[in-house]
């Protein structure tokens, strides 16, 4: 079995695009397909030309990292879908890896560790994510946090067809509802323990840019999903 992986790159702007674009190019699995979204960028374009024939190169107006995630998943041929931030970079190995422990387990979502790095690659906190070993740790800390990093995400396609795509009225926590929603209909989210990313940390990321609208978002996330978290807690694990 080999199934397709479509690795979705969500771009605006972004002076760190090649290496993310290498990083799923040397990928070790082959069967990949790597769609980078352009989401109405005006600058750092010209960084795509070299990749034009290894990538399938998607451009949009300017709506925000939901609607170009969206757009990718919309044009994904994979069984699979991954996502990778355009300042961010995967390990080689990283989709072998994922891939490998979902189909062993017939799981249809997982998550990993990651590491996050500066401006300049450097690693300042290694497996940066909480470990689990059990799904029901998942499930409890996640009343707490988001525990989830987006890049560290695998899916099977299907599960947007079944449960909708990104939500895109939230502009900067859109990952964090999905992963809310995907858990509290039943479709755990395992963990693999393994660090397989490397997270950018730096001054032009959205992270370090919107926090205080992302904190706005969450708590408008948080009060809807949470009692519903808890109930699904309480009846199922």
């Amino acid at each position: 079995m080999n199934p397709k992986v479509s690795i979705i790159i969500p771009f605006y702007n972004c002076s760190y695009v090649q290496q993310a674009i290498q990083s799923a190019k040397q990928q070790t699995y082959k069967n990949i397909e790597i769609i980078v979204v352009d989401d109405g960028s005006t600058k750092e374009i010209d960084k795509l030309e070299r990749y034009k024939n290894d990538i399938v190169y998607l451009r949009k107006a300017n709506g925000g990292t939901a609607t170009a995630l969206n757009h990718g998943i919309e044009h994904a041929t994979g069984e699979y879908i991954a996502w990778l931030s355009s300042d961010d970079f995967f390990m080689p190995d990283k989709i072998a890896k994922q891939l490998k422990f979902m189909l062993a387990n017939s799981y249809d979502a997982s998550f990993t560790n990651y590491d996050i790095i500066d401006k300049n690659n450097h690693v300042i906190t290694p497996c940066n994510s909480q470990r689990f070993t059990t799904i029901t740790e998942v499930y409890k800390s996640y009343l707490n946090t988001n525990i989830i990093n987006g890049c560290t995400i695998m899916l099977k396609k299907d599960l947007f067809k079944k449960f909708g795509k990104f939500n895109e009225v939230f502009k900067y926590t859109h990952d964090y509802e999905m992963w809310f929603r995907l858990l509290v209909n039943g479709i755990p989210i395992h963990y693999y323990d393994d660090s397989l990313t490397k997270f950018r940390t730096h001054d032009e990321s959205g992270t370090s840019k919107y926090q205080h609208e992302m904190l706005n978002e969450m708590k408008l996330i948080e009060s809807y999903y949470r009692p519903k978290m808890i109930q699904y807690i309480i009846c199922n694990l």
